[in-house]
This record gives structure tokens, C-alpha cells and sequence, in this order.
């Protein structure tokens, strides 16, 4: 006999095969919740993008289900679309102290004022719904206040792991084993857990250790002026870096807009404790001596905006990066973001300066996310009967299903899904059911959505073999030429050294026209048309090379 109790589905809008705009939808019979808001940051070939955010169709057309928003932590793969989110939608949004701070920042910014609700970790939410309970769960991550949720449906109990590791010896609150293990004997249906450090055998090591390596530099720095690029986000590192700093007597200055913000606010709310007459400003520098400084700045990630690509290029109207410098980078690669971080460390080191980066030979990072043997811990607490593997790219999705068959899990209880997919369960199966609308979202400048791939495609040629533009101008009634054709090039070759080219280009174009003429073709698209397809061939001919083409008439 079938369920009575309402179905309860679950669909990704973001972070599954792929890494960022995390966002998971959970909707029982009128009522949707939504598990965080964040964004991607834009790949080498979506040229001039800016942000990349979930698509919200399907939440438009199920406006008034829509009842909250909870957030794990206040990461920007977590929180970044929020922004573009209350555009559409007036609903609350409940996070721990820290995370809606730091949205807060973002908020006013955006000059939005949403109902914010702050929930201590360990406690349940006061949402007034009927087919949801929820409660957050303390976790540690290379952020303070995160947290995991247990979410309570009439399909049964659902864990919503969040970004998450295991470290015994945290800076900050650790991980609630014991919850976890309670929620287990209580009877996990369904969960959902990250998997972006599923290939990494064993454990990530505990943030702790980052300290005394901090110090084991500065003490070996001896004259040089320290910087360190690291995750704004990253209380914990930070407060590291100050206390190796106040060792060593030397004063701390941070740059960069969200680094500024981030300190500011972990400061006002007591998560960083910053010695007395250890902060100068970073226009203060000049006032000190190399040896007595450190500068915390953003830019880990290469991005070309962020202080240290700006320093990195000489373009920093503040700091100038000197041979004497040691620049420490402390933050792993995400993905995609290799060759970004490459190049500025080049550039660094290019100015004379020392660089320190993760790598064999130095811990200066540990990973925020749970590895294998953490991930099989927390499987182990919790016993789901189904398992959705989510924050990852394909890989580690599938080699999260690996591992839940390795913990004994059946097989076809282990759904590996696409973003938009729906994955529907009672408390008597789980199967999946169907698609939504889901995708990408381009943040182009203040456009939102107005550039899709059709912009990009040609954005990818013009970038590539760039632009032919034909002018010409003709008579209204007779479809005469009166002026041109003209052709004028950007991107396509250095004209004074192709003149012959692209006379020939001129003399081609001329002769398509009068063809035109001589059989009466007057409709200007088909003459258009003409033009390019002439010009496309000749050009293609002559170089192997595929510009963009584009006709205009002048008509008189």
C-alpha cells in the first residue's frame, strides 16, 4: 500500500559535478526550504563574466512554497548569489552569528534588508512549518560557525553534512561527534554530504598545525617584510598569522575590501583576538621597518583584481613588492584557478621577492574539507539508508558512491545526480523523478542573465581571430551603391602591414555588390548575407582564419 505521508523531494540547483554555487532545495507538499545560495567563479573561456549563479526558475514558479533559506557557513560558494536571489524573493534567512555577519557586509552593498534570523549551533530552528524541523549541527571548517543540519520530514530524517572536517584539535568549537552518532541510532533516511576531498586517503590535518609553522617563519625572516595572501574568510588562519606576528613584534596591516571586512566583523562579534597596538592601518607602513611588519592580503586565489595580483603587477598604489619581501601564499588551488595563481607567483618572484606556496616541502595550508577516512567516520555515525553525494565534480561523486558501498551501503540507494535532477523519497523508496530547470546564470557587470552562450560563443571568436566590419552606404529606392564598401579591422591583422590583404578584401566585397545590382537584389538582409559569406570565404582562403563578420548599410 502506498505512502499517505507526503513525498519529499530534493533537487540541487548547484554543486553537483561541479565546484561552487552550492544550493539544494527541499520541498514536502506546499513548503520549500532551501540549503544555501553561492556562487561559481567564472572558468578561462566564459570571457568578461564576473559571477556565475543558479538559475532560479524553478523557485519563481513555486514562489509562494518558498518559506526559507538556511546557510551552512558563510563561504561564498555558499552565500555569493544571495544578493541576486532577494531580487526575487522575500523570504527568511537563518544562519549562525558569523555567516550572516559576513552577509551582512555583502547585503548593504547590495542595499537589501531581508528578515535575519541568527541560530546558535546546537540549537533547532524557529521555523513554524508543518512538513519541516530542522537543527543545526556544530561542524569544524576553515571557517568558524559552520554547521551541518539535521532536517526532520514526514519521509524521515534527512543530514545535511555541509562543508565539513574532522579536527580533534580545532582553533575554534569542534565537530558534534555525538550528535551525529545520536541522529544515527535514531535513523538517518537520507544524506547529504559533501564530497570534495573524497580522493584524499586518510585524514586532513588539523588547523593547528598551521601555527607553528607560521612561527617557524617569521623567526627565520629575520629583516624581511612579511605578507600573507590567505582566504578573508579564514578567521582561524588569520588569527594565527597575528599571534605569530605578535611573537615576533611585528605590526599587522590587512588589505584588501573583503579581508578589511572580514577582520572588522570577526573582531566586533570576539571570534579574532587581536593583541593591544598589533593592527596599524595599511597607509601606516611607511612608518615601519621591514622586519617589524606583516601584511594580510587577499588575492590566494590569482584573481586579478585582489591586492596581491595588483602588487604582483606593480599596479598597487599602496604596496610595492620589494626583493627583501617573503610573500606567503596560505590556500590550496580551487580548481580551475592553477594557472591564475601561477602566474602571479611568477610575477612575484620575477620582482625578487621569496614565495611560499603549498607544496612538498611546506604545510602552510590544510584543507578545510573532510577526506576519506573522515567522510567513512561520519557515514559510520550516521548509517543513512540512502546517500546523495553532493559538492564535487563528477569524480567525486562517483567515488562517494564507492565509498558508501564500501561502508556497506546498497548500491541502488547511492544516487549520483545532476544538477535539476529530483530525487524523490517516502519513508518507503527513494528514486529519481524527473527534471527541473537548472543551469548557469552569468553576472556580467550589473547585467544578470543577459549574456548566455550564444554572447560568449562570440565573444570566444572575437577573442580568437577578431572583427571585419563592412560599411557601405546605398540609395533607399534603388538599392545602389553609392558609397564604400569600406572595411575597417580590429583583432584580424595589423592593417598597414596587410594592405594588399585587405584591398583584395575591398575589391571582393565591391564585386559581390554588383552582382547584387545586376540581378535586382534590393532586400537588405539577403545582400548582408552576401557580404559575409563572399568575405568569410576569401578571408578563410587567404589566412585559415574565421573573423567575425558584420555588414552596415547606410541607407540615403
Amino acid at each position: 500500500m502506498a505512502s499517505k505521508k507526503p513525498k519529499l523531494k530534493v533537487i540541487s540547483l548547484g554543486g553537483l559535478q561541479e565546484i561552487g554555487k552550492n544550493m539544494t532545495v527541499l520541498e514536502c507538499g506546499n513548503e520549500i526550504i532551501i540549503v544555501d545560495c553561492g556562487v561559481a567563479f567564472p572558468q578561462d573561456e566564459m570571457l568578461g563574466i564576473d559571477l556565475v549563479i543558479p538559475d532560479f526558475t524553478y523557485l519563481q514558479k513555486n514562489k509562494s512554497k518558498v518559506k526559507a533559506l538556511l546557510l551552512t557557513h558563510g563561504h561564498e560558494d555558499h552565500i555569493g548569489s544571495i544578493p541576486y536571489f532577494l531580487r526575487e524573493f522575500d523570504v527568511p534567512i537563518y544562519g549562525t552569528k558569523l555567516t550572516l555577519a559576513l552577509l551582512g557586509n555583502k547585503l548593504k552593498e547590495h542595499k537589501l534588508n531581508p528578515e535575519l534570523h541568527v541560530v546558535e549551533p546546537g540549537s533547532l530552528l524557529p521555523l513554524k512549518l508543518k512538513n519541516f524541523k530542522v537543527e543545526f549541527i556544530p561542524v569544524t571548517h576553515s571557517i568558524a560557525d559552520a554547521v551541518a543540519m539535521a532536517i526532520w520530514t514526514p519521509a524521515g530524517l534527512v543530514v545535511h553534512t555541509g562543508d565539513f572536517k574532522i579536527d580533534y584539535t580545532p582553533i575554534g568549537d569542534p565537530i558534534d561527534l555525538a550528535r551525529f552518532a545520536e541522529l544515527g541510532r535514531e535513523g538517518v533516511q537520507l544524506l547529504l554530504c559533501e564530497s570534495t576531498n573524497v580522493e584524499s586517503p586518510g585524514y586532513s590535518m588539523s588547523e593547528r598545525t598551521v601555527g607553528p609553522i607560521f612561527k617557524r617563519i617569521f623567526e627565520e625572516s629575520n629583516n624581511q617584510r612579511i605578507m600573507v595572501a590567505t582566504f578573508a574568510s579564514n578567521v582561524h588562519r588569520i588569527q594565527q598569522i597575528i599571534d605569530a606576528a605578535a611573537k615576533y613584534s611585528r605590526k599587522v596591516a590587512v588589505i584588501g575590501r573583503s579581508m578589511e571586512n572580514a577582520v572588522r566583523t570577526a573582531t566586533e562579534l570576539g571570534y579574532l583576538k587581536i593583541p593591544r597596538n598589533c593592527m596599524i592601518d595599511i597607509s601606516e607602513i611607511g612608518n615601519f621597518a621591514d622586519k617589524q611588519l606583516v601584511i594580510i592580503t587577499t588575492g590566494s586565489q590569482g584573481e586579478p583584481m585582489a591586492a596581491l595580483s595588483r602588487m604582483a603587477s606593480g599596479d598597487h598604489r599602496l604596496v610595492e613588492i620589494k626583493p627583501n619581501d617573503k610573500v606567503i601564499i596560505s590556500a590550496s588551488a580551487i580548481p580551475g584557478n592553477e594557472k591564475t595563481i601561477g602566474r602571479v607567483i611568477n610575477e612575484l618572484m620575477r620582482l625578487g621577492a621569496e614565495v611560499i606556496y603549498e607544496g612538498p616541502t611546506t604545510d602552510i595550508h590544510v584543507s578545510g574539507h573532510a577526506k576519506k577516512e573522515e567522510l567513512k567516520l561520519i557515514h559510520a555515525l550516521l548509517k543513512p539508508k540512502y546517500l546523495m553525494p553532493i559538492h564535487g565534480e563528477f569524480k567525486h561523486l562517483k567515488l562517494h558512491k564507492e565509498l558508501g558501498i564500501l561502508m556497506g551501503m546498497n548500491k541502488k540507494n547511492i544516487f549520483v545526480m545532476n544538477i535539476g535532477e529530483v530525487l524523490e523519497i517516502t519513508d518507503k523508496f527513494a528514486k529519481i523523478e524527473g527534471t527541473v530547470p537548472a543551469g548557469q546564470i552569468f553576472v556580467d557587470g550589473l547585467g544578470v542573465g543577459d549574456v548566455g552562450n550564444v554572447v560568449l560563443r562570440d565573444r570566444k571568436l572575437l577573442s580568437q581571430d577578431g572583427l571585419i566590419v563592412v560599411v557601405l552606404t546605398m540609395d533607399k529606392g534603388s538599392s545602389t551603391v553609392l558609397a564604400g564598401p569600406d572595411i575597417i579591422s580590429r583583432g584580424f591583422v595589423y592593417v598597414k602591414e596587410s594592405e594588399d590583404l585587405m584591398e583584395k578584401a575591398r575589391q571582393v566585397t565591391a564585386r559581390a555588390l554588383e552582382k547584387c545590382e545586376q540581378n535586382h537584389i534590393s532586400d537588405w538582409s539577403h545582400i548582408k548575407n552576401l557580404v559575409r559569406d563572399t568575405l568569410k570565404d576569401f578571408v578563410w582562403q587567404k589566412t585559415k582564419r574565421r573573423p567575425m563578420i558584420l555588414t552596415i548599410i547606410m541607407e540615403v
